[in-house]
């Protein structure tokens, strides 16, 4: 059996390794991870300042998209985010139905 600590180490190496993934792979949109999995980089954002906020840290929502983006969320979206396609714009619709 694992320790408390021994958990929250794991599952701390386990998201930043998502991140490292997310970071290697630039080219799949934000847009394409909400229709597959209902989840995006963004949203990722939101539970890491949710999770600052509940332990009275203090984190804007922009800081906690740096957090998660590698770099100011500006500056990701104009290097790597294509404007979403209709094709993409229809899945997501759909998915929201």
């Amino acid at each position: 059996m694992i320790s408390s600590a021994q958990r929250t180490e794991l599952e701390a190496a386990a998201f930043r390794r998502l991140l490292k993934h997310l970071d290697d792979n630039k080219d799949v949109q934000n847009i394409d991870l909400m229709i597959l999995a209902d989840f995006c980089r963004n949203c990722l954002s939101k539970w890491y300042a949710t999770a600052a906020e509940e332990r009275d840290i203090e984190i804007d929502y922009d800081q906690a998209r740096e957090a998660i983006y590698g770099m100011p969320y500006s500056e990701w979206k104009d290097n790597h985010q294509p404007p979403a396609t209709a094709e993409q714009l229809d899945a997501f619709n759909k998915r929201q139905n």
